[in-house]
């Protein structure tokens, strides 16, 4: 029986969705006949321990945000040649830094909203060269932590962050429908339109049950449909994601199809897209997990 070690809750702002996501991940791998042990990450020493205890055969991935989906456990599990579950370290780098991402997307024309990197500290003294509507937020976090819309003086009034010079992204703020497609073993899944109720995806909207409609399959223009299923499959490849990601659009009739951001670690609580979309195409919750612990893989460090 193959030994997963899987690993939640973590340092990050998405502590508590880990923690949710994690116990439907365990349930789900004990049905497929794993023997799970689960590690509550709150200190990388006693991460160690358990690994050298328990000498798991591989990871489970289940943290979200920092330390989670930004490289670092990646780079850690790749020193260990330990296989972990979801993207390599060089795309989990990519994919949380949305600056990075967009540039590739460019230089690969993929349309995406007009941007620009600053600080906290920076915005407040000189301000962005965005008229409002526009949007600001940590250029590395998930979940939608740290938004905000900007469409008054007002707004701008209510953004705050406790790091001053964190790297803040600023984007021009796209009018229109919320899309998001998932790629699951290199082909994508569906394409489904997000409504929440408060007019904005933030935390609350994605992690509380009823704040959110989500409409599967999205009714949206065939070709668009086609497009956004494309355009998400090539982000996918671009950034070399391994088993599944899941990317984020805006579309309305002037802009078009505009690329917002990827997530390689997408969410797996009982609300989440992913699962959700597969489940649209056949595929068990069970079985998106088994696929991701026999698709885990890391990388080899080799002598001189």
């Amino acid at each position: 029986m193959k030994k997963v070690l899987l690993l939640l809750g973590g340092f990050s702002s998405e502590r508590e969705v880990s923690l949710t996501a994690g116990a439907e991940i365990q349930k789900a791998l004990k049905n497929k006949g794993y023997n799970v042990i689960c590690h509550d990450l709150t200190d990388t020493a006693q991460l160690l321990e358990t690994i050298n205890k328990e000498k798991p055969d591989v990871v489970f991935n289940g943290l979200y945000g920092n330390f989670g989906e930004d490289g670092e456990i990646q780079g850690l599990l790749d020193m260990l040649s330990i296989p972990y579950t979801h993207s390599s370290l060089k795309t989990s780098v990519l994919a949380m830094n949305k600056d990075l991402t967009k540039l590739i997307c460019i230089q690969n024309g993929i349309k995406t909203a007009d941007f620009e990197v600053t600080t906290y500290k920076k915005w407040k003294t000189e301000g962005t060269k965005f008229q409002i509507p526009y949007v600001i937020k940590p250029v590395s976090e998930g979940s939608s932590v740290g938004v905000f819309i900007i469409e008054s003086k007002n707004d701008e009034q209510n953004v705050f962050y406790t790091d001053e010079n964190s790297p803040l992204l600023i984007e021009k703020y796209i009018k229109g429908r919320e899309l998001t497609v998932s790629v699951f073993k290199d082909k994508p899944c569906a394409v489904t339109e997000l409504k929440p109720k408060t007019g904005f995806y933030d935390y609350k909207a994605k992690y509380t049950n009823g704040e959110t409609t989500h409409i599967l399959p999205a009714e949206i223009p065939e070709d668009v449909y086609k497009e956004a299923l494309q355009t998400a499959l090539k982000i996918h490849r671009l950034l070399d994601c391994r088993t599944v990601s899941r990317s984020d659009f805006r579309y309305n009739e002037k802009d078009g199809l505009v690329f917002l951001e990827i997530n390689v670690n997408p969410g797996m609580t009982p609300l989440s897209l992913v699962p959700e979309q597969l489940r649209y195409i056949g595929i068990s919750f069970e079985d998106l997990c088994d696929t991701l612990i026999k698709e885990a893989t890391c990388r080899t460090i080799k002598s001189l």
